[in-house]
């Protein structure tokens, strides 16, 4: 089968790999039809790693994707050859401690799709192949009414889910998103489906801000061309109750602390690259500020399906780029260096 490998720093070339086969009985083998380039993704593609995470090359990298069914194990029990499927990339041991108390998440055996291996969890291969086999665990049905790219989005949006649950929104409350690529506009969409009062987003590229005002953003501020905090505190001069960190970087977390009133929450989402982040510990505490880190999503995928397919909600704007697997070289570079005013760009499979 056709496998895309990272060889080396920034280097992506197709090749033939081994056929993954059914060894367990509650295993599907799935023919992968669309796979989303993630940030993630694009931090081993870039530097090799994300903290403790190594990439030993060659190495196959992607965890977004939506196939179809093309066998499955003797003990899978709702799915069957033919069906069209979201792939939830994580695999839980279901055993351990963590596990045992729901948090499956931060499972002590976690395995994620195209993440390498590091001293407290195993590696696992990615899905940017003609095949991947997953546990029937990880796997769920893609409603007629979605496409197999609606489907690699739903990881994405999960995690925008997951987000939103661990802010504890209560009704009329404002928020802001910090960063709107495709992990921020998520965070947006599942917002609208809250009575929130007003969602601000900010971003630097300006194709991202006019997709987040299109999206339903009440404002969305370009931080290259204004001061995005003074406009926003000038439309609430109380702060608002949360902001959704998205971009992972210094500034933006500076701005999140400026932003939120007393007793807000601030969520953390995006991944920086440093090693380290710090806040001003005196706004911090005089403000007594919540701060949720989020890692990935727990057990999220089903409501958030559910979620997307009740509100009929419009994901048209994430799909901006598409290529095919040889393609996937120029797919990483265009969403490794933000060009072209690129949120979601797909590699899809035949």
């Amino acid at each position: 089968m056709k496998v895309v490998y990272l060889t080396e720093l920034e280097h992506l070339e197709v090749a033939n790999g081994p056929k993954p086969k059914i060894q367990n009985p509650n295993a599907l083998l799935i023919k992968i039809k669309s796979v989303g380039v993630c940030g993630s993704d694009v931090h081993y593609f870039k530097h090799g790693r994300i903290g403790r995470q190594i990439v030993k090359f060659p190495y196959v990298v992607g965890h977004e994707c939506a196939g179809i069914v093309e066998a499955v194990g003797s003990a899978v029990k709702n799915f069957k050859p033919g069906d069209r499927v979201v792939v939830d990339p994580a695999i839980s041991c279901r055993k351990c401690r963590q596990c045992q108390v729901g948090r499956y998440h931060t499972c002590e055996n976690l395995k994620f799709l195209g993440t390498p291996a590091s001293a407290t969890s195993a590696g696992l291969d990615g899905c940017l192949s003609e095949y991947i086999v997953m546990p029937e665990l990880s796997i769920f049905a893609l409603p007629a009414s979605f496409s197999f790219e609606d489907g690699a989005l739903m990881e994405p949006l999960t995690i925008g889910y997951y987000s939103v649950v661990k802010g504890e929104i209560q009704p009329e409350q404002t928020a802001a998103i910090l960063g709107t690529g495709p992990i921020g506009l998520s965070v947006l969409t599942i917002l609208q489906l809250k009575s929130m009062k007003a969602i601000y987003t900010t971003d630097l590229i300006p194709e991202r801000v006019a997709i987040a005002q299109k999206m339903g953003a009440t404002h969305s501020f370009n931080s290259d061309q204004v001061n995005a905090v003074s406009q926003i505190l000038e439309r609430e001069p109380a702060g608002v109750d949360l902001v959704f960190e998205c971009a992972g970087e210094q500034a933006t977390i500076d701005e999140a602390i400026e932003l939120l009133k007393p007793g807000g929450t601030l969520v953390l989402i995006g991944i920086p690259q440093a090693e380290r982040i710090s806040g001003d510990i005196d706004l911090l505490r005089r403000k007594e500020i919540r701060i949720q880190n989020i890692r990935r999503q727990n057990e999220c995928t089903q409501p958030t399906i559910n979620a997307i397919e009740a509100n009929k909600s419009d994901l048209s704007l994430f799909k901006t780029h598409r290529f095919a697997p040889e393609q996937a070289q120029a797919a990483y570079e265009l969403v490794g260096n933000y060009q072209d005013g690129v949120i979601k760009a797909f590699i899809n499979w035949d």
